[in-house]
């Protein structure tokens, strides 16, 4: 049920609150536009400033604006394992399909404070879990040894969305952990590699603003349309480019506006994008033909 392409969903703002009439309309977009599933409240949807109550809210309305069409994987991770526990306890009860936890960061755990944490966190709820890596936001690694230690311990801990950005460490876990351990690109320029080592798929920050062509990405290759496949992820990396030209989720929010999807509204301590960087967002944008007409139309058609 997990797999293909997943979008890493933005959190729309209106007037410094949670948008929920927008959220509703993205994630109708995103279903209508061929995604494979959608999560909330990741770094893309800026959980950090998010509140509790905001948190769950976002989780609540993706899962009744997707009702039941793809599946719902909830962000709720923290650096404070209670604190995560209660946000994967309150998505397994509002009907989240899976939860996505991040990685403790700030507090810098050893490997046994890592495994800890997230078996403290599964065996308090029944939800299926899907462990973030990502050391550049968090400061540290969850080691290969680590995930399948998890993976054998914890039931209910099937996958993990890897965006250490090594292939090395991503054959490891692939090695270490059954055939059914799901693997993620964390990163949307490493997806067909991802693809080809034995992952499942991607969660996406360019699917907001491209879902058709990231699913397509995916399909593709599952088809053995090796070349077809290769062909769009090429074309699809100046865009990825763009889309980090600073932290995200700035410039794809900007995107998102300049495309007619949402406001770019952010909340500190990320704040509106330099002008030579917007610059390089609608260069990028306009090199691949996506504009606010075109948009709500499968790219990939």
């Amino acid at each position: 049920m997990l797999k293909g392409s997943i979008v890493a969903l933005v959190t729309p703002f209106k007037n410094g609150q949670v948008d929920q009439d927008k959220l509703k309309e993205l994630v109708e977009f995103q279903i209508k536009n061929g995604t494979n599933g959608i999560l909330p409240c990741g770094t893309t949807g800026e959980s950090p400033t998010l509140s509790h109550d905001e948190h769950n809210l976002v989780v609540e309305t993706c899962i009744q604006a997707a009702n039941g069409r793809v599946p719902v994987m909830a962000g709720t991770g923290s650096n404070s394992t209670s604190e995560a526990v209660a946000l994967t306890k309150h998505a397994a009860e509002a009907g989240a399909d899976a939860a996505l936890i991040v990685s403790p960061y700030y507090n810098k755990p050893t490997q046994k404070g890592l495994y800890l944490h997230f078996k403290e966190i599964a065996d308090n709820v029944d939800i299926p879990i899907i462990l973030y890596n990502i050391a550049g936001r968090t400061a540290v690694n969850i080691e290969p040894d680590t995930i399948a230690k998890l993976a054998k311990d914890c039931k209910n801990i099937i996958g993990v969305k890897e965006a250490s950005g090594s292939l090395g460490q991503m054959q490891a876990i692939k090695q270490l952990c059954p055939d059914s351990f799901l693997m993620f690109s964390g990163d949307d320029n490493l997806t067909l590699p991802v693809l080809s080592i034995g992952g499942v798929g991607v969660i996406s920050v360019l699917a907001n603003i491209v879902p058709a062509d990231i699913a397509k990405v995916i399909e593709y290759y599952n088809n053995g349309q090796i070349k077809e496949a290769q062909t769009l992820h090429y074309k699809l990396l100046p865009l990825v480019k763009a889309m980090f030209v600073e932290t995200n989720p700035t410039p794809v929010k900007k995107a998102m506006e300049l495309l007619g999807l949402c406001s770019a509204e952010l909340r500190l301590p990320l704040c509106a994008m330099a002008e030579e960087n917007v610059a390089t967002v609608k260069a990028a944008l306009k090199d691949y033909g996506l504009n606010s007409s075109n948009v709500m139309v499968k790219e990939a058609a």
